[in-house]
């Protein structure tokens, strides 16, 4: 993925797994993207591997679709990893079985009219879902899994932190002082 994102670091590998499941599900094989000559390093006439360049249909064969996805990095980093596609049905579409729905209210009673209300709502779990996505937060929360009530409690004011120390910080304890 280096050639669409840059230099990603960490977060490399796991950018090179989204990008070929994508790409299995999709059925297309992305193009290498600023990559329009390919390497005279590379003996291309020797084998059936070429350099995609553009977009191209992933045929269906009688066997699952599979990736792999290597990382080489400078300070000896090798990993690999087969990624092989599910067997699902064409006509059976992968939706989630269930859908956590996180309500949240000013106080514990406007919690509760607010959960009543939404057991006597019809819709699909991802409709009402997406419907609180566009809500205002408050404080008293509850989650309910499949209809039922599986966590409640008080949200703590106070910040959030994020410390990303990387790799290869430059002393030990860097992003403690920083925290």
């Amino acid at each position: 993925v280096k050639s669409n994102l840059g230099h990603t670091q960490a977060a490399a590998g796991v950018a090179g797994v989204i990008k070929m499941i994508a790409a299995m599900r999709q059925g297309v094989v992305p193009p290498t993207l600023h990559a329009d000559t390919p390497s005279s390093h590379v003996d291309w006439s020797a084998g059936a591997v070429e350099l995609a360049t553009s977009a191209t249909d992933w045929p269906t064969a009688d066997r699952p679709r599979r990736v792999a996805v290597s990382s080489f990095g400078l300070s000896g980093t090798n990993a690999h990893v087969i990624l092989e596609a599910p067997d699902v049905p064409e006509s059976e579409p992968a939706t989630p079985r269930s859908v956590p729905l996180v309500v949240s209210a000013k106080d514990p009673e406007s919690l509760d009219a607010q959960l009543t209300r939404l057991s006597e709502v019809e819709a699909t779990p991802q409709d009402i879902g997406l419907s609180l996505l566009a809500r205002s937060s408050f404080d008293h929360r509850a989650v309910l899994l499949d209809g039922v009530e599986i966590a409640r409690g008080v949200a703590r004011p106070g910040r959030v932190g994020f410390v990303f120390a990387g790799q290869g910080a430059q002393r030990v304890g860097m992003g403690r002082e920083l925290c």
